[in-house]
C-alpha cells in the first residue's frame, strides 16, 4: 500500500510519497537513525506535489484552521487534484500521513481519504521539515526562515489577541495578589500588636482591628506624652469618644516598659507598612470588583465578585470556566477531597469554592447539597452567557440570583419558584431594552439635536399603525353594518312570503266550511 505524506510548511502545502517501505517491519527506531542522512531519506521519501500559499495572510487562516483540525477548501482541492481518486465501494490501495489525527479524521469525513497519525509518521515528517528546503529547489536561502518566522510572529499574535476591558488574565492575577496581601497583612499586624504591646499592652484589648490598631499606636508613639489635650486628635482617628477616652485613661496607668528613640522610630515606620499595605490592599479589592463586573458581571451578580475570581482563577481563565459542566463547577477547589473519597471509597465532597457563598451558609444542614448543586447549575449558566455573549450586562445574574432566593424559600417555607423559561423570557425583554436604550442614547449623541432619535421614529410608527388599524376597524364595522341590513331585508321579505301563504291557507279553510 502506497504512503502519502501531507506536511503544512509555512511558505505552503507540500505532499511526500514514502515508497519501498516494509510495512511489517516499520521500525521507528531504524527510521528516526536513517532520517539525518539525505542521501538515504531522500530515496525513500519524495515529492509529489507543492501548493504555494498566495499571501501571509492566507498562510494564518491555513494555519489557524489546521491547528484546530479543520480542512480548508483549498487543502481538499490540493488533495483530491494529487492524490489517487477513492471509488466508494473499492477499498483505496493508498493512505495519507498527517501529524495530528484530528485533521486526519475531518479530511476522511468530507474526502473518504483513509488517514493514519503514528510515531512512524510522525518521524518520517520530522525527516522532511529536517530537508525541506533540499526538496523544494526554488527556494532561495533563507526564504524558508523568513516564512517560518513571519508566520510564527502573526500566528502568535492572533492567539494572544484579546478585548482590553475582558482580560481575565487580570482578575487572576488580582485575586491572587488579593489573597497574598490578606496572609501578609495579616502576619504583619500580628506582629506589630505583639511589638507595640511591649510599650503599651493595654491598647490591644481596646482596640481590636488592626488597621485601626496600627494607626492609633502611629498617633500616639510615646504613652506618656498622652494627655487630655489629644482628646478631640484621638477622638477623629478612633471614630469614638468613649473609645478614646480608655485609651487616654490606660494610657495613664500602662504597665509597659519605655522604649528609646531607635526603637520608637522603627516601629512607627513598621507601622506606617502596615497602614499602607492595608490601604493597597483595599485598592485591590476595589480594582478586582470593578474588573469582574466588566469580565463576568453576570457571574459576579449571581454569587459575589470574589467568589467568582476564585473560581476563574482556579480553571485558568473564563473560557475553561464555561466549558466546565455543573458538576464539575460544583466541587472545583476540592479535588483532594474527591480523590480521596473516590480512593477510600467515601462520599464523595458536595461543594468546593462555592461553599463561600451566602447562599450555602443560609441553607440548612439538610439543604445544603441541594442548594450547591442548584446554585452550580446557575453559576455555570451565568459564565457562558459573560463567557459567549457580545454585550456585557448583569440583567441575567440579577435574575439568576432571585431565582437562588426563590429556591432558599422554597426549601425552607414551601413557596413555589417561578418557572425557568419565565425567568429568562423576562430577562431576554429587559436585556432588549436596555440594549435599545443605549442605542437611542448612542443615536442621539452621535446625531445631535438636528437629528430625530430612533425611539420618536418607533413611536411615530407604532401612532401610524394604530390609525391605520382604526381606520380598518370603521371600515369593518361599516361592512358588518350592511351586511346586517341586507340580512334584515331578506327576514322581512321571506316573513312577509310566509305571512300571505297562511292567509291563503285560512281562507281556503273557510270556503270549504261553507260548503
Amino acid at each position: 500500500m502506497a504512503l502519502y505524506m501531507l506536511y503544512e510548511a509555512a511558505s505552503g502545502y507540500s505532499l511526500f510519497l514514502a515508497h519501498g517501505l516494509d510495512e511489517i517491519g516499520q521500525n521507528t527506531e531504524a527510521v528516526r537513525g536513517s532520517v539525518s542522512d539525505m542521501n538515504r531519506f531522500g530515496k525513500v521519501v519524495q515529492l509529489v506535489a507543492f501548493h504555494p500559499f498566495e499571501s501571509a495572510l492566507d498562510a494564518l487562516n491555513q494555519c489557524n484552521s489546521v491547528s484546530e483540525g479543520a480542512m480548508t477548501d483549498e487543502l481538499r482541492n490540493f488533495l483530491e487534484l494529487n492524490l489517487p481518486k477513492v471509488k466508494g465501494v473499492k477499498k483505496p490501495k493508498f493512505s495519507l500521513g498527517v501529524s495530528d489525527h484530528k485533521i486526519g479524521s475531518h479530511i476522511f469525513e468530507v474526502t473518504k481519504i483513509p488517514c493514519e497519525s503514528n510515531e512512524f509518521i510522525h518521524e518520517l515528517l520530522r525527516g522532511v521539515r529536517l530537508h525541506f528546503d533540499r526538496f523544494i529547489k526554488d527556494l532561495k536561502p533563507g526564504d524558508l526562515e523568513k516564512a517560518q518566522l513571519g508566520l510564527g510572529h502573526s500566528y502568535s499574535r492572533a492567539k494572544v489577541k484579546f478585548n482590553v476591558n475582558r482580560v481575565d488574565n487580570m482578575v487572576i492575577q488580582a485575586i491572587s495578589l488579593l489573597d497574598t496581601l490578606d496572609k501578609d497583612v495579616n502576619s504583619f499586624s500580628m506582629r506589630f500588636r505583639e511589638w507595640y504591646s511591649w510599650h503599651f499592652p493595654e491598647l490591644v484589648k481596646i482596640v481590636n482591628d488592626n488597621y485601626l490598631f496600627a494607626k492609633v499606636a502611629k498617633f500616639i508613639e510615646d504613652k506618656s506624652k498622652l494627655s487630655e489635650d489629644n482628646l478631640p486628635e484621638l477622638t477623629e482617628v478612633l471614630g469614638d469618644e468613649d473609645k478614646a477616652k480608655e485609651v487616654i485613661e490606660a494610657a495613664k496607668a500602662s504597665m509597659g516598659q519605655d522604649l528609646n528613640p531607635v526603637d520608637m522610630i522603627n516601629i512607627q515606620m513598621f507601622a506606617q507598612r502596615v497602614m499602607e499595605l492595608a490601604e493597597y490592599r483595599k485598592n485591590i479589592h476595589e480594582y478586582l470588583i470593578e474588573k469582574m463586573n466588566g469580565i463576568a458581571p453576570n457571574l459576579a451578580a449571581l454569587i459575589g465578585e470574589i467568589v467568582g475570581a476564585r473560581l476563574i482563577s482556579h480553571a485558568g481563565s473564563l473560557t475553561n470556566l464555561a466549558k466546565c459542566p455543573s458538576s464539575t463547577l460544583q466541587i472545583l477547589g476540592a479535588e483532594k477531597a474527591l480523590f480521596r473519597a473516590l480512593k477510600t471509597r467515601g462520599n464523595t465532597p458536595k461543594y468546593g469554592l462555592i461553599f463561600h457563598s451566602s447562599f450555602i451558609g443560609r441553607a440548612s444542614a439538610r439543604n445544603k447539597g441541594r442548594m450547591a448543586r442548584y446554585l452550580a447549575n446557575k453559576c455555570s449558566i451565568a459564565t457562558r452567557i459573560d463567557c459567549f455573549a457580545e454585550n456585557g450586562t448583569n440583567v441575567f445574574g440579577e435574575k439568576l440570583r432571585e431565582q437562588v432566593e426563590e429556591r432558599l424559600d422554597f426549601y425552607d417555607k414551601g413557596v413555589a419558584p417561578r418557572k425557568n423559561i419565565d425567568v429568562m423570557k423576562s430577562a431576554m425583554e429587559t436585556a432588549n431594552d436596555d440594549a435599545a436604550e443605549e442605542e437611542d442614547k448612542s443615536t442621539v449623541t452621535t446625531n445631535g439635536d438636528g437629528a430625530e432619535p430612533k425611539s420618536e421614529k418607533k413611536k411615530k410608527k407604532k401612532e401610524k399603525r394604530k390609525l391605520d388599524d382604526d381606520s380598518n376597524g370603521v371600515a369593518a364595522i361599516e361592512v358588518e353594518e350592511d351586511v346586517a341590513e341586507k340580512k334584515k331585508k331578506k327576514k322581512s321579505k321571506t316573513e312577509s312570503v310566509d305571512g300571505g301563504e297562511a292567509d291563503g291557507e285560512v281562507k281556503k279553510k273557510k270556503k270549504k266550511n261553507k260548503d
